[in-house]
C-alpha cells in the first residue's frame, strides 16, 4: 500500500504561528505532526509516501527529503500558491499512488491510532475511521451503520481524517480544486463506504489552544 499524507494547507487558525512554517511541521512534544505521522506509516510496513505541498512546502522537502531517515521513500505533489483542497489535492496526486487503494492521512491531527489494515471488497470505494465527536462540534460528520459509513441527521461520529480509498473513488472528478467532502456524502448514500471506530488519542490540532492542550 501507498499513503498519502495531505499537508499542502496554509493553517490560518494557527496563526500567527504558521504565518511563516507550514501546519505539518507544527510540533507536539518535541516533534513535528508530518514526522510523527512518517514514523507510524513506517511502523506498519508501508514504504512509499506521497505528501502534497502548499503553503512553505519548501520547508517539508528540507526537513524530509527524500524519507530515508524515516526509512521511506518519499515523493512530492506540487500545489505551491494553488493550494487544491483534500479531494483536488488528492485527485493531482493519483498518479503517484497506483492502481491499488492506498491509504491518506490529514497532517494537522495527533493520535496514536495504528494505520487501519481494512481490505476493500469489490463494490467498496473506501473505509474511513471515525472518532467520538470533541466536544467543541456542535455535530459529528457521519453516522456508522452495521460497518457502513451512513448520512444521518443525528450523527454522532466524527471523521477522523484517515481513510483508505480506491483510485476509483475520483472517477469522474476533474483536476483542480475541490473538497472531499461532497465525494463521501454521495458514497456514504450509496453504501459504498465502510468504517470503523478509534476511541484511543486523537485531536485536530486546529488552533493555539488545541495545540496547547494536546502539548500539555
Amino acid at each position: 500500500m501507498i499513503a498519502m499524507i495531505l499537508a499542502a494547507g496554509r493553517g490560518d487558525r494557527l496563526r500567527p504561528l504558521t504565518d511563516n512554517m507550514p501546519k505539518a511541521l507544527v510540533e507536539v512534544r518535541g516533534q513535528s505532526l508530518l514526522e510523527r505521522h512518517l514514523d507510524n506509516i513506517r511502523s506498519a510496513g508501508i514504504e512509499r509516501v506521497v505528501i502534497n505541498l502548499g503553503w512553505h512546502g519548501e520547508q517539508i522537502v528540507s526537513r524530509v527529503g527524500s524519507g530515508s531517515r524515516h526509512r521511506l521513500e518519499v515523493v512530492y505533489s506540487q500545489e505551491a500558491d494553488n493550494i487544491l483542497e483534500t479531494g483536488g489535492g488528492i485527485h493531482k496526486a493519483l498518479p503517484m499512488l497506483g492502481s491499488d487503494p492506498f491509504l491518506v492521512v490529514n497532517a494537522d491531527i495527533y493520535t496514536d491510532m495504528p494505520v487501519p489494515e481494512q481490505a476493500l471488497a469489490a463494490e467498496t470505494l473506501g473505509h474511513l475511521v471515525m472518532v467520538p465527536t470533541p466536544d467543541y462540534r456542535d455535530r459529528g460528520d457521519f453516522a456508522l451503520n452495521d460497518g457502513l459509513i451512513r448520512n444521518s441527521d443525528a450523527a454522532e461520529l466524527t471523521f477522523s481524517g484517515v481513510a483508505i480509498y480506491r483510485p476509483e473513488f475520483f472517477d469522474g472528478c476533474e483536476a483542480g480544486r475541490f473538497l472531499l467532502a461532497p465525494l463521501l456524502r454521495e458514497a456514504a448514500d450509496a453504501g459504498q463506504l465502510t468504517g470503523s471506530l478509534y476511541d484511543g488519542l486523537w485531536a485536530d490540532v486546529g488552533t493555539p489552544e488545541r495545540l496547547a492542550a494536546v502539548n500539555r
